[in-house]
């Protein structure tokens, strides 16, 4: 169990949140939700004892945790499957000193008894299977045997990652705290994942923007917003009906409230200056009672998503014939053979490395095919979301100035109108490109496409720094777009909103599979990647 007894956190002079106690108990598993700068990550690190509570609040916590760290070259000179073994602190260092021991010739009997108890907490900790239990956590996030004894350092930074995650999640810990774990993962070691989670006995803690793993996987939300966290039962969805019925809730009241100190108050003016004083100060003492609830402030915002486009693409929006692509041995794809017509919105989903991103730099033109022809419609134009969207956006000017000269007439109040709803109101507007947030960057890369209005989009994995508000806009603007999507995304609940045509990378070749996501999944079903561990 994970106790918080009277935490807050300022900043400045603003409040993430305030007095808040709350406990995580055995065998529940809660998502940490609220927007981009609520707090959600700061929450997590005053849990893990990385940073400090603004205040002299208690927080108890378990023996044993395991914490996602973010620092992917922290463990480049350890082997692999060490680096997931280290997952386990006391375990770790009770094999280091006993393998130290171990390569002296003669002992001392302090020493002998030394060993004798370092050889205890290996058994008590389970250690004799570790590197089995260490091998199958490694299978299942999709890094295989012959990989496990290399060094981190020969491995890319998303498989990092990912080994980090395996390394918070090794030898049972009481408690599991994981920020975006989901990052850097296909959609099949995500499947693999929510399995691996749901089994979990111990306390689990997790942020996500992905909705369909909260809603896969937890059991609890703690919620912060109105400069508190709030706990609701239940996944996310259950969460948000929660939340806003009892908000409806408080605000019919409220109304009904002020209709009646409205009719109470008619009677004081009309009455004041007579007879009626007992009457009129009854009144007034009921109004006063009436007083409406007071409704903090939210900190959730929406922005609001929308495309257009100046002019359809042709009805052939893209023809791709015989296409193939390959580093060195490694064949990405071959004879792809594509016809994508106006109106298609196609995801293109498959393991990482598989070459999503190949084939979309392929179809633009930016990486030149080894064989085959891209041909696009008459004078079809996209618009391009790349995965790192700092580099899409220039980093020495204001965004209005940055986006002004895409509004045909110059109109600085309707690129104000656009940033407003893209949560950039008033002075935001006039923000240096150089210090956007990574949410701040990826809506600003959306206004720009709202305003070039281009036939095609290309998204990838344009999820990455939204929080779930901006990530259910963007599935609304883009299911209402009536030209043509390229979409990769590991995001279920994304894709299922909006394709009508799946590309999948797959060992034995790319599928081009015509209809939505869940007829895809009903034809081809995610396979399990590992069987599941009994924690």
């Amino acid at each position: 169990m994970i106790t918080v007894e009277g935490v807050s956190k300022v900043y400045g002079s603003r409040t993430l949140f305030d007095d808040v106690s709350v406990k995580f108990t055995p065998g529940n598993r809660y998502g940490i939700t609220g927007p981009n700068g609520a707090g959600k990550s700061t929450f997590l690190k005053i849990l893990t004892g990385e940073i400090e509570a603004s205040n002299n609040g208690v927080i108890i916590r378990p023996r044993k945790m395991g914490v996602l760290k973010q620092n992917q070259f922290e463990f480049d000179n350890n082997r692999i499957i060490d680096t997931v073994m280290m997952g386990n602190k006391i375990l770790w260092e009770a094999l280091s000193e006993r393998n130290a021991l171990c390569e002296k010739t003669d002992f001392t009997d302090a020493e002998m008894e030394r060993l004798g108890n370092l050889e205890s907490v290996v058994a008590d900790e389970n250690g004799y299977m570790a590197e089995l239990e260490a091998a199958e956590i490694l299978r299942g996030i999709g890094l295989f045997d012959e990989r496990h004894y290399d060094l981190m350092s020969t491995l890319p930074t998303d498989m990092k990652f990912r080994i980090l995650l395996a390394q918070a999640l090794f030898g049972e810990p009481d408690a599991a705290l994981l920020d975006e774990p989901t990052n850097y993962m296909d959609l099949e070691s995500i499947h693999w994942l929510e399995e691996f989670l749901r089994e979990y006995k111990g306390t689990l803690i997790v942020i996500s923007h992905d909705r369909h793993f909260l809603n896969s996987v937890c059991t609890h939300i703690a919620d912060i917003d109105y400069e508190t966290i709030i706990q609701y039962p239940g996944n996310y969805d259950d969460m948000l009906e929660s939340k806003m019925s009892a908000r409806d809730r408080v605000e019919s009241v409220n109304r009904d409230k002020q209709k009646k100190v409205t009719q109470l108050q008619e009677f004081v003016n009309k009455f004041a200056a007579g007879k009626r004083a007992s009457q009129v100060q009854s009144r007034r003492k009921e109004m006063a009672r009436l007083a409406p609830t007071e409704l903090k402030k939210t900190n959730i915002q929406r922005p609001f998503i929308r495309f257009d486009q100046n002019k359809s693409s042709s009805r052939e929006t893209v023809v791709v014939e015989g296409l193939t692509k390959a580093f060195g041995d490694n064949i990405l794809f071959k004879d792809l053979n594509l016809e994508a017509m106006r109106g298609d919105r196609i995801a293109i989903i498959g393991a990482n490395g598989a070459g999503k991103t190949t084939l979309l730099r392929t179809l633009m033109g930016e990486l030149e095919p080894d064989s085959g022809t891209v041909k696009w419609g008459g004078t079809v134009s996209w618009g391009y979301y790349p995965q790192d969207t700092k580099d899409a956006i220039p980093q020495d000017k204001t965004i209005l100035d940055w986006l002004l000269p895409l509004e045909p007439e110059n109109d600085q109040q309707i690129v104000r109108g656009l940033l407003g709803r893209m949560l950039f109101s008033g002075d935001e507007a006039l923000k240096e490109t150089y210090k956007l947030s990574g949410g701040e960057s990826s809506r600003a890369l959306m206004a720009k496409l709202m305003l070039e209005k281009n036939p095609v989009l290309i998204f990838d994995e344009p999820t990455n720094h939204l929080d779930l508000e901006a990530v259910n806009a963007l599935g609304e603007g883009l299911s209402q777009f009536e030209g043509t999507i390229f979409l990769v995304s590991h995001d279920r609940d994304l894709i299922s909103d909006v394709a009508t045509r799946v590309l999948s990378f797959t060992p034995g070749g790319i599928v081009d599979f015509n209809g939505t996501y869940e007829q895809y999944l009903d034809k081809y079903p995610l396979p399990e990647r590992a069987k599941t561990p009994s924690w």
